[in-house]
């Protein structure tokens, strides 16, 4: 089995290989013609992404700088994914990202790690675990979250959260490491902030 094959199969292997740094210096180089757009260049924008991701639906709109291991040769985002300023993904293996999700400014998605024993640390060994983020959630700034984690639908991820287990559906969880508060509830559609009452009309447009 080559180094290249070892990507997705949660093994160790040598991100160095000779092959490997072919395959991803070729991705990068679309990356960096995505980060070099300006401002007015959105239909520019969007062809990039959909050469560079696995797959990003319809309505997505990622700010560059965006920094991608791969350049996100194996993200897949669903419609309507909308990503702020400085989106770190260490994309060496999948990471997957459902409807409707918001990522604020300066999040890191990885999903690329090293053995402890220092030994193998030296010799540059990696291993990589999927990442899978739900539909409809939302990743406040400065949040990273590690490999093989998985985050429900509908929940809300803290600013400057370290996100190192599982974190379920329909829940507010912040902290380091991320913690499950409290469920979302019926409150969460009478007040969107402190006593800061929503007008129910927002529910119904």
């Amino acid at each position: 089995m080559s180094e290249m094959d070892l990507l997705h199969s949660g093994g160790l292997y040598l991100p160095g290989d000779e092959n490997i740094l072919k395959e991803q210096f070729r991705c990068l180089e679309r990356l960096y013609d995505f980060n070099a757009t300006r401002p007015c260049e959105q239909e520019r924008r969007a062809e990039l992404l959909k050469e560079m991701f696995a797959k990003i639906g319809e309505g997505c709109y990622i700010e560059p700088p965006l920094h991608a291991n791969w350049a996100g040769r194996y993200v897949s985002f669903g419609k309507n994914v909308y990503a702020n300023f400085n989106l770190t993904l260490v994309d060496d293996t999948f990471i997957y990202v459902g409807d409707n999700t918001m990522i604020g400014p300066n999040v890191t998605i990885t999903t690329a790690a090293h053995p402890i024993a220092p030994e193998l640390r030296e010799k540059a060994y990696q291993y990589n675990l999927p990442v899978h983020i739900g539909k409809n959630v939302w990743l406040c700034a400065g949040v990273t979250v590690l490999p093989g984690v998985s985050i429900g639908d509908n929940s809300v991820i803290g600013a400057g959260s370290v996100v190192t287990k599982d974190i379920p559906a329909n829940v507010v969880a912040y902290g380091v490491p991320c913690k499950v508060i409290r469920e979302i509830g019926e409150r969460d559609k009478k007040f969107y902030y402190r006593g800061m009452a929503i007008d129910p009309n927002f529910f119904e447009v």
